[in-house]
């Protein structure tokens, strides 16, 4: 079953009122110090040995019993309920009242109902099944475990769940039915067992499964599949399962009614494709499970076209080969989708950045099975018996066509009596299917920067795929090989005369098709690019992390204290900075400017180990980490080619003034105009010609450096505050004292608030202040 989310088992403990419940079960409790106190329903109490304690919200009985627990060990005691069943009753606050001075019962199966029952037992059949699903689908939203396989597998669209009515079933549903001991309890669980939801034994046929059910167009529920996940999951047990008896329906029967359709091997593959925005898509029930349902739908429906996205293996090759048989026999195209060896549309899905373009190209590169159709009768060369005129009427697999029609395929349009007209220019451009070498289901091809594939009878190999895109080029090293031929060469793939002489010189190598290895060079260059967008990094952002409520009245509560001078001093005391209160307020009121308009900026001036530096990272400590941009030094130029906002509204801290000396011309534009500005030549990537590039970096920033230098660059020193530190002896000793403080259990208790000190202050100056 379902594991209780410790987090919800928490919150029951601590917002259930124990002393409430323990009351409603008829209980007296009266007030003994800080506790309540009352006889204990389990046993012959005589004297009150019952102790219920508010402020944890516990119990325990003092006399013959000494058991206790929580707001859960008491509904199970109370109610003879397993643990998962007492905290459903407390989910739903159903808790029972029993009469004062009647003993509880205790370790007994309970038989009456304690939780409403979902189900109307006098409803016929289909509005029971649709109850269960909407029971199934309550207790979905509900459980993080089920949502979060769900996102795992790029299905969990809220309007994809409500379309097709997701569910869960996580063993609950046996909790609100009567007992079997009881009439009603019998007849429900007997309806329920026909209809197959539950087995004989009383369990939920689907229980620990994602369910999907198929319901007709009129709403009727012909089918339920699970879906096993999690700690359910286990070797031994199936992992799919169906209610018991044939299969009946079709799944998504509205969204297949264009002509064409995506037919999968399991319901889970076909809300893949649906949630990645390919709505004509259906599912059979597993590689032999095409139906006779399905074959009137798609007759119903008018389909002409089936792309069979059977899973890549041995057992989905064979059933889509044995289908299309049976479909193009019926007058259908066929086109096969092919994954990665071992691979399904759902294992495409969830390895790439976007489902949407990687189910896309699969589906693209369908490969032609066949559009074997029926023709109407033609007239018979003279002395051709009947026998012999019936062989007429029937098209062979892959176009070929049977005796009696036409010898050569390519002659098939100008026959007479086809029902298509010519068939020549009707039939598709042989396509290739990207096939990685074959691997362990949920294994990549892709070995740092290289990609293996197979394509017919030829292996590719792609190397040294570059992870950062440079734009206009993807240079890469490209082998092809049949047997033991093989041409190798590094080409930019997307240059086309590179790759129409990759292609020349393959195709002269391997005695092969050049418009065939045409087409299949472009299915690398799209793998390749997949590749490399895979191979990415992503950088991260500089997003405020969110505050939660409690931190934001914090914050607040700093910001608008009438002592905010005194508690920003003492929040550097506390980061270990001794006196300087002056020249600390001072930095932290420059640091927090960065939120205005025109910001301050200060350089902290003193001689070597007099506190400059300690001064300036207790300052920096108190801001929010995604507001600071520190650095040891720069060159001359760097400030010019960082992104454009990527100083606006920040600190900018440079450890030493002299670190920053072929920069400083940077810094005084960049603190006096708010902004830089530079123009650059460069090369431009289509034509290869060199154009002038401006980049400009916007601020406002605030600027806090520290220097030992005796003389400020005049300029400079004219736009920043200067800060002195004080490097007499009385500051001499008093930095002694804190030290040896520092080492007391005063000591120790003030530095383990630091951390308190650093986030209540970081989230004060994460928005403007209030004033």
């Amino acid at each position: 079953m379902a594991r209780v989310p410790d987090e919800e088992i928490e919150r029951l403990k601590k917002d259930v009122d124990l002393a409430e419940l323990v009351v409603r079960s008829g209980v007296a409790l009266k007030k003994a110090g800080g506790d309540l106190v009352g006889c204990c329903p389990f046993h012959d109490d005589d004297t009150p040995s019952l102790v219920v304690t508010p402020s944890k919200n516990l119990w325990h009985c003092m006399g013959a019993c000494q058991v206790g627990g929580s707001v859960i060990d008491w509904v199970m005691r109370t109610q003879g309920v397993s643990f998962r069943h007492a905290v459903e009753v407390l989910r739903e606050g159903v808790a029972p009242v029993i009469t004062p001075g009647r003993r509880a019962p205790v370790a007994k199966r309970s038989v009456s109902r304690r939780l409403p029952s979902p189900l109307d037992v006098s409803a016929e059949d289909q509005a029971v099944l649709s109850s269960v699903l909407d029971y199934y689908s309550a207790t979905l939203a509900d459980s993080p475990e089920a949502l979060g396989y769900l996102a795992r597998r790029k299905i969990d669209d809220p309007a994809v769940i409500t379309r097709f009515r997701l569910g869960y079933a996580n063993r609950t549903l046996g909790y609100r039915l009567p007992s079997k001991q009881t009439k009603e309890g019998g007849a429900v669980r007997t309806r329920l067992i026909d209809l197959g939801v539950l087995r004989a034994s009383g369990h939920e046929h689907l229980s620990g499964s994602i369910v999907v059910p198929v319901i007709t167009a009129s709403g009727a529920v012909t089918e339920l599949y699970g879906r096993k996940v999690g700690q359910h999951l286990r070797a031994g047990t199936p992992a799919h399962l169906y209610l018991p008896g044939p299969h009946r329906g079709v799944w998504n029967e509205e969204g297949i009614s264009g002509g064409e359709v995506i037919l999968c091997e399991s319901l889970i593959d076909a809300l893949t494709f649906f949630c990645a925005g390919f709505p004509h898509v259906t599912a059979s029930y597993g590689t032999g499970g095409f139906t006779a349902d399905h074959a009137e739908a798609f007759e119903r429906q008018g389909v002409a076209r089936v792309l069979i996205a059977y899973d890549h293996d041995t057992a989905g090759d064979d059933a889509a080969k044995s289908l299309a048989q049976e479909l193009m026999a019926g007058g259908i195209e066929c086109f096969r989708v092919l994954f990665p060896y071992g691979g399904d549309a759902n294992d495409v899905a969830t390895a790439a950045a976007k489902a949407a373009d990687a189910l896309g190209r699969a589906v693209r590169a369908a490969e032609w099975m066949g559009a074997g159709r029926r023709t109407r009768r033609q007239a018979a060369p003279a002395g051709q018996g009947d026998a012999e005129r019936d062989q007429s009427d029937v098209v062979g697999d892959q176009g070929d066509v049977v005796e009696g029609e036409v010898a050569d395929q390519g002659d098939v349009g100008a026959t007479e009596g086809t029902e298509r007209g010519d068939v020549a220019e009707e039939q598709p451009p042989s396509s290739v299917a990207v096939l990685p070498v074959p691997a362990p289901l949920g294994a990549t091809p892709v070995a740092h920067d290289e990609l293996l594939m197979e394509m017919g009878p030829r292996r590719w190999r792609v190397r040294h795929i570059p992870k950062a895109p440079s734009p206009g080029s993807l240079r890469v090293n490209v082998m092809v090989g049949v047997g033991e031929r093989f041409h190798v060469d590094t080409v930019d793939l997307y240059s086309a005369k590179q790759r129409a002489g990759f292609v020349e010189a393959a195709a002269s190598e391997l005695r092969a098709d050049r418009d065939t290895l045409k087409a299949e060079l472009g299915q690398v260059l799209l793998a390749t690019e997949d590749t490399q967008a895979a191979l990415v990094v992503p950088a991260e952002g500089d997003a405020v992390p969110p505050m939660t409520s409690a931190e934001r009245e914090d914050a607040l509560s700093l910001l608008t204290s009438p002592d905010l001078v005194d508690q920003v001093a003492g929040a550097f005391a506390t980061l270990g900075v001794v006196g300087e209160r002056t020249a600390a307020l001072t930095a932290w009121l420059t640091l927090t400017s960065r939120l205005s308009d025109r910001p301050l900026g200060a350089v902290i001036q003193s001689s070597s180990s007099a506190g400059k530096s300690t001064l300036a990272d207790a300052a920096l400590a108190l801001m929010p980490t995604e507001a600071t941009v520190a650095y040891s030094a720069m060159t001359g130029q760097a400030l010019y080619y960082l992104g454009e906002t990527d100083l606006a509204h920040k600190v900018l801290s440079i450890a030493e003034e002299e670190g920053a000396a072929r920069a400083s011309y940077a810094l005084k534009l960049l603190v006096s105009e708010g902004r830089l500005s530079i123009a650059a030549a460069g090369k431009d990537p289509l034509t290869g010609r060199l154009v002038t590039n401006t980049y400009e970096v916007t601020g406002p920033v605030a600027l806090l450096m520290t220097t030992t230098s005796a003389e400020l660059d005049e300029e400079l020193a004219n736009r920043l505050l200067v800060l002195a530190v004080d490097e007499g002896r009385h500051q001499t000793r008093a930095v002694h004292a804190a030290q040896r403080d520092a080492e007391t259990l005063e000591g120790l208790v003030a530095r383990s608030k630091r951390a308190d000190v650093l986030a209540r202050h970081a989230s004060a100056c994460s928005a403007p202040s209030p004033w």
